[in-house]
C-alpha cells in the first residue's frame, strides 16, 4: 500500500505542474537522444570502415616500401623505393600457403577521353589483382597475362572513371583513353564497390604493370604487394615467412632495420576500430554533458518544490510520517522524472540515428547496449541528483516547516 500511495502521490504533484515537469524533463530528453545519436554515427562509422577494409580483399597482407611501422605509424618514409617485382616473383614462388600474389605501382595521372579528363589513380598491376583485392570486373574482361608480358597497351577502369569520361552508364569497351598523351584500348570495366578519397576503386583504371612501368612512371619499383593468405588462421605464419624472405634478399639481419613494412587485414581493422572507437567515445561524452545539464535542472526543481512544499512537509511529519517516507517520496518524483525524460528520449533518439542514416548519408548502428547504457545514465542522474533535495526534505523540522511562510 505504502508503495502505491507513494507513486500516486508523485504522479499527483508532477501532474500538477505539468510544464514545469516537461522544461525539466527536456534536458534529459536532449541529453539521451544526443547519447545515442551520436553513439549510432560513431558505430555506423566503425562498421562502414571495417566493411571497406574487408572488401580490398580476402586474408589480406599488404608489404609497403619504407621502415618499419610502430604503433601504426610510420617510421620512415613511405615512399621508399624498396619493393621490386621481383620480390612478388619470390615471394609467389618461395612462401607457402598463399592464393595470390599482387605487386602494385600506382600513381596519379591527368586522363582524357573525348574531350573529358580526370585526375585519378592509375595501378599497373598482374591479372591476380582481381583475386588478393577482391575486383570484379562487370564489363568486359581483366588484365591477361599476355597482356602483361607484352606490356599491351590496355586499361580496365572504374564505373567512377567511366562516367566521368563517357557519361554515365556509356559503354566504354573498345573505348580510347589517354594518359600522358599515350592511347590506352578499355577492355573492362570494374563492378562498383563504393568508397571516396584518393583510394576509391570506383575512380581508379587499372594497366598491365610491365605498361605502366614501361611507358608512365619509368622506374622498376613498387608501391605495394599485396598476399592473399590461403585462410585466415595461417595469416600470421604466412606473414612471418615473408617478412623471412625479404630479410634475407635484402641483406638485412636486423628484423627492426627491415626497409619494408607488413600489415594484414586485422591489423588494419584493429587500427581503425581504435580511432573510430576513440571518436564515438568523444561525441557520447559532449552529448553527455547535456545529460549533466539536465540533472541540474531537475535537482534545481526539486529544491523548488521542497521550498514550495515545507507546510505540507511539516504537516506530513506532525502526524507522524516517517523520514524515510518523505525522502523517498521526493526522490521517486526525480526518479520518475527521468525515466520518463529517459524513455522519450530514447525513442528521439532512434529515430534521430534513423533520419541521419536516410538523408545525411551516414551509417549509423544503434545497438541495445548503447540504448541501456543511456537509459541507464539517465535513471542514475534522478537518482543522483533528487538525493540532495529528498533528504533536505526529510530532514526539515516540523515545527519551523509549520511556520513557514
Amino acid at each position: 500500500m505504502v508503495a502505491m500511495d507513494l507513486l500516486k502521490e508523485t504522479s499527483s504533484s508532477l501532474s500538477s505542474n505539468k510544464v514545469r515537469s516537461g522544461l525539466t524533463m527536456l534536458g534529459i530528453i536532449i541529453g539521451i537522444a544526443s547519447v545515442i545519436t551520436m553513439v549510432a554515427i560513431g558505430q555506423g562509422a566503425q562498421s562502414s570502415i571495417s566493411d571497406r577494409i574487408q572488401s580490398i580483399g580476402a586474408n589480406l597482407i599488404i608489404i609497403s616500401p619504407g621502415a618499419q611501422r610502430t604503433s601504426g605509424i610510420s617510421a620512415g618514409q613511405g615512399s621508399s623505393m624498396t619493393l621490386t617485382l621481383d620480390d612478388a616473383t619470390a615471394i609467389g614462388s618461395g612462401v607457402q600457403n598463399i592464393s595470390g600474389v599482387a605487386p602494385e605501382d600506382t600513381h596519379r595521372y591527368q586522363v582524357t577521353a573525348k574531350g573529358n579528363n580526370t585526375n585519378t589513380q592509375v595501378t599497373g598491376t598482374v591479372p591476380s589483382y582481381t583475386d588478393v583485392r577482391n575486383v570484379a570486373v562487370d564489363m568486359g574482361m581483366f588484365i591477361t597475362e599476355y597482356q602483361q608480358q607484352t606490356s599491351a597497351k590496355v586499361a580496365v577502369i572504374g564505373p567512377t572513371v567511366r562516367d566521368d569520361l563517357f557519361g554515365t552508364d556509356a559503354d566504354a569497351i573498345g573505348q580510347t583513353i589517354r594518359i600522358k598523351n599515350i592511347d590506352f584500348q578499355v577492355i573492362g570495366v570494374t563492378v562498383s564497390k563504393g568508397g571516396s578519397g584518393f583510394n576509391n576503386a570506383d575512380n581508379a583504371i587499372y594497366v598491365p604493370i610491365t605498361t605502366e612501368q614501361h611507358y608512365l612512371s619509368g622506374d622498376t619499383y613498387v608501391t605495394t604487394v599485396g598476399i592473399s593468405a590461403a585462410n585466415a588462421t595461417i595469416i600470421p605464419a604466412v606473414q612471418q615467412d615473408v617478412t623471412d624472405l625479404l630479410l634475407q634478399r635484402h641483406g638485412i639481419s636486423d628484423p627492426t632495420a627491415a626497409d619494408f613494412s607488413i600489415m594484414n587485414q586485422a591489423d588494419i581493422i584493429a587500427t581503425a576500430s581504435s580511432v573510430t572507437g576513440t571518436f564515438t567515445i568523444l561525441l557520447a561524452s559532449i552529448a553527455g554533458i547535456s545529460l549533466l545539464v539536465g540533472g541540474i535542472g531537475i535537482m534545481n526543481m526539486m529544491l523548488t518544490t521542497v521550498t514550495e512544499r515545507t507546510r505540507e512537509i511539516g504537516l506530513r511529519k506532525a502526524v507522524g510520517i516517517r523520514k524515510l517516507y518523505i525522502n523517498l517520496q521526493f526522490l521517486i518524483e526525480a526518479v520518475m522524472l527521468t525515466f520518463l525524460g529517459g524513455a522519450l528520449g530514447v525513442v528521439l533518439g532512434w529515430a534521430a540515428a534513423l533520419l541521419v542514416s536516410k538523408f545525411a548519408s551516414l551509417t549509423t548502428q544503434i545497438s541495445l547496449s548503447s540504448v541501456l547504457l543511456a537509459f541507464g545514465v539517465s535513471a542514475a542522474v534522478g537518482i543522483l541528483f533528487g538525493f540532495y533535495p529528498a533528504r533536505r526534505a526529510a530532514n526539515l523540522s516540523p515545527m519551523e516547516a509549520l511556520r513557514y511562510e
